[in-house]
């Protein structure tokens, strides 16, 4: 049996419970924020690894980003210059892609599951691995990316050109 001898041990010994509490009951992650960078000239900028859901990066000045292994679900990149950016190991289920400048991209083992891309160039990407399952593209991007196409998404196991519809 414990024994409480005065007014100080009974406090700490409250506050160890309640903090007890707090971490079992609440895991410690941070919260995914989705942040508005629209119109911005993030030029060369490291977003690697980051949690970005629902972000707007609509009209802005990618050029050579680094968003490998990042979390970009839902993220509207419309209009984005995007040229030379680093998309390897990325989610980028349900994005938008619309009208980006994709240019010498690489998208190495990204997730692009329900992308929407109709209107978007790959030229000079790399996708070798990627996933691009009911993703919208117009018909002649998608022979040119079935002409490029190898590889299996190590996450998904799903074949680059099963998911484009090759022949």
């Amino acid at each position: 049996m414990i024994t409480i001898k005065n007014n100080k041990t009974i406090l700490t010994v409250c506050i160890i419970l309640l903090l007890s509490t707090i971490i079992y009951f609440f895991e410690p992650v941070a919260p995914a924020w989705s942040v508005n960078y629209a119109k911005q000239n993030l030029v060369e900028r490291d977003f690697s690894g980051q949690d970005l859901r629902d972000s707007d990066f609509e009209h802005a000045n990618l050029r050579g980003c680094n968003f490998s292994h990042a979390n970009l679900q839902g993220v509207r990149f419309f209009a984005s210059n995007l040229e030379g950016a680093n998309f390897e190991g990325a989610d980028l289920r349900y994005a938008d892609l619309e009208s980006a400048r994709l240019v010498r991209v690489n998208f190495t083992n990204a997730i692009l599951e329900g992308a929407f891309a109709t209107n978007t160039l790959f030229n000079g990407a790399v996708i070798d691995g990627a996933d691009f399952t009911d993703v919208l593209l117009r018909l002649d991007t998608e022979k040119k990316l079935c002409d490029i196409a190898k590889g299996t998404n190590p996450v998904t196991r799903r074949n680059t050109k099963d998911t484009l519809f090759c022949p």
